[in-house]
């Protein structure tokens, strides 16, 4: 990390952490910003909690509490004066925080932000999509099936093409919700229904047995910085909700257990997606090691950061403090907005 140097302004850059969201991980994106507040360097920057929801955009740090945020020039008043934010710093999990929505906005004000662009975030928040575009690149996928609210369902076709046992999932969505694991026909059109809670698409797709892996990483001003896989380990069916946020319900494993080939082929095949999507900041990407062979599940653009979460932790096996490598991600912000 101490390899590469921006240069440092005198000034202190006012950064907006944003939070919340219109989607079912709301929750965990509030721990997320919990955790990015209290480690990015507060002697390089001013940071602001802000708290979205829908169209209400507010403050909530501090003296700062409950101000509303002024979307046509992205600032706020305290005491008579304005506050401009110089960047944003996205921690929506789901819309529209991963979607390309929030990055479509600052791309109109001209202001930075610390994620993947507007194609990259809605490319890869629609896994049917990234699926078939990944494909292209020679990316192992999961055979699986789309489906759209209100339109018909042939659950033969379903069952003939996919097969039992199966995912039922949102096409739109993360943290598990709305995922079932379904294991025959009469499981299945409840899992769907549930799934369409979620989204309004809906991916049936085939099971692949194996070990679940996850690699996280980012690519910094043409540094490539790799962190240690984790393997995950659970009692569950699968890697739910519960196990994702429930320590005792599931084991994290950093780095995983799995030889360094298939280490070093992860990790190649990871840098590969991300740069096929045109990917900015961090991400991490999720996998099933079945034999020898990884078979892609989905991308995160805004990976969770919470306590309990894989990235963290997979920095801290990395020896990569968290305030170090957010500022790595607020100054490259800063670098690729000064280049467009």
């Amino acid at each position: 990390l101490k390899n590469l140097q921006f240069p440092k302004s005198m000034k202190k850059k006012n950064i907006a952490l944003l939070t919340g969201g219109d989607s079912s991980e709301y929750v965990i994106s509030l721990q997320s910003a919990e955790f990015i507040s209290q480690s990015i360097d507060n002697e390089r920057f001013n940071v602001y909690t802000v708290l979205v929801k829908g169209d209400e955009w507010t403050l909530t740090s501090g003296l700062y509490c409950d101000l509303i945020v002024n979307k046509n020039d992205f600032s706020f008043n305290y005491n008579g004066q304005k506050v401009k934010f110089d960047l944003a710093f996205i921690a929506i999990h789901g819309t529209p925080g991963e979607n390309g929505l929030l990055q479509s906005y600052f791309e109109m004000l001209g202001t930075p932000y610390t994620t993947s662009g507007v194609l990259a975030s809605a490319l890869s928040f629609n896994k049917f999509a990234c699926n078939i575009f990944l494909q292209n690149f020679g990316i192992e996928i999961s055979p699986s099936v789309l489906l759209r609210n209100g339109q018909s369902i042939d659950i033969q076709q379903i069952i003939k093409k996919i097969g039992f046992p199966c995912f039922v999932k949102p096409n739109q969505g993360g943290s598990s919700f709305g995922i079932s694991k379904v294991h025959n026909e009469e499981q299945l059109m409840p899992a769907i229904e549930k799934a369409f809670h979620e989204s309004k698409e809906v991916i049936v797709e085939k099971f692949i047995s194996g070990r679940e892996i996850t690699c996280g990483l980012m690519k910094i001003s043409g540094k490539e910085y790799i962190f240690p896989l984790t393997e995950i380990v659970t009692e569950n069916e699968f890697f739910d909700y519960a196990a994702k946020y429930t320590p005792a319900l599931v084991d994290e494993i950093t780095p995983a257990p799995i030889s360094v080939e298939l280490t070093e082929n992860c990790k190649q095949i990871s840098s590969q997606i991300y740069d096929a999507l045109n990917c900015a900041g961090l991400v991490r990407v999720d996998y099933i090691l079945t034999g020898e062979k990884l078979v892609f599940l989905e991308i995160n653009m805004v990976p969770g950061m919470t306590k309990n979460s894989l990235v963290p932790k997979q920095l801290k096996a990395a020896k990569m403090p968290a305030r170090e490598v957010f500022s790595l991600l607020i100054d490259d912000a800063f670098y690729r907005h000064q280049k467009a």
